[in-house]
């Protein structure tokens, strides 16, 4: 295997799905080889189907940009995601050093390194575990996005922000509960006299969009609720936070929303089930998710940032490694 000052940016494969993309890239960047490459796989029955699995014909079974990777293999490729497990194992066996993220369900000796969050329950000498997800947030990020949206900054404090996704089968939330935890936290926001900085994803339900506006009118506040409220200030809202108020229901934000330097809350926490509940308790063990709703603590945080640290073992396992 090479050393790593000769490879070259790397790529990264996914499906498009933004949670993977995002762990993709987030991982790339921190590798710091140069600008990564994206490829969105486009891929077709029955590789779909069967991927990570191999069966023949795999080279075009993703789509036509990935049938002229393969013939021109990169030196690296970053993936994230069951279809890009399967690009990546056809990659590596055309040269290719590869890393894959999340469980490709079969043996990760299919792969060069796999990157699992410690809630999954795979292990080997190859894989490397993190707490929660990987992501871009560190300060350079959070002082870019308080830039990008610096109006926020005059906004009254405390800022709450609030990060609601949407019912899954992990965290499979009640939607009424979720219209009385909005009412909670601006019942609060009223009564310190601060703002509310808060986002929803492509999964909450479209009536919990308008219980969240109903909610906080009167309250000074930046709500985005997807449609027609113009680009993402996800940034910004974590930038200008003063406390985090986050839905039980996806590793992501959770994992996000403890990268910052201030004290996050799960809200509606006791739904949750199977692995968020393990990823939950992980976070308290570790002193960086609060035990009670809405008693904001005082004192410094420690974020979670693992995506630097798993970047630097990456860099470690290919630098010095054999296949």
């Amino acid at each position: 295997m090479p050393h790593v000052k000769q490879w070259t940016a790397p790529w990264t494969i996914t499906d498009g799905r933004a949670g993977n993309v995002r762990q993709a890239v987030a991982l790339a960047s921190a590798l710091k080889l140069g600008v990564h490459r994206p490829l969105v796989l486009e891929p077709r029955a029955p590789w779909k189907w069967v991927a990570p699995r191999w069966l023949p014909g795999m080279a075009d079974g993703f789509g036509p940009r990935f049938s002229e990777l393969v013939a021109s293999p990169p030196t690296l490729a970053v993936g994230c995601g069951r279809q890009a497990a399967g690009a990546l194992r056809l990659l590596r066996e055309r040269g290719s050093t590869v890393v894959q993220i999340l469980d490709p369900r079969l043996s990760p000796r299919h792969w060069d390194l796999v990157v699992v969050p410690e809630h999954d329950r795979l292990r080997g000498e190859n894989v490397l575990t993190l707490l929660g997800s990987l992501n871009p947030v560190n300060d350079d990020w959070l002082a870019l996005g308080r830039a990008a949206f610096a109006e926020f900054g005059a906004l009254p404090g405390p800022r709450t922000a609030l990060l609601v996704g949407g019912p899954t089968g992990h965290a499979p939330w009640d939607e009424a509960a979720m219209a009385r935890v909005f009412e909670e936290v601006a019942a609060q926001v009223r009564a310190e006299g601060g703002s509310v900085l808060a986002t929803t994803s492509r999964r909450t339900p479209p009536a919990l969009v308008g219980a969240l506006r109903k909610a906080f009118v009167g309250v000074p506040q930046v709500i985005w609720g997807d449609g027609g409220d113009g680009v993402n200030p996800y940034a910004g809202l974590l930038g200008w936070a003063h406390r985090v108020v986050v839905s039980p229901d996806s590793v992501n934000l959770l994992s996000e929303a403890c990268a910052t330097r201030v004290p996050v809350c799960v809200a509606l926490g006791e739904q949750a089930q199977g692995r968020m509940v393990v990823f939950q308790q992980a976070l308290r063990e570790r002193g960086r998710l609060q035990e009670r709703w809405l008693e904001w603590a005082a004192g410094d945080v420690v974020p979670l940032r693992e995506t630097g640290r798993v970047a630097t073992l990456v860099r470690e396992r290919l630098a010095g490694g054999d296949r």
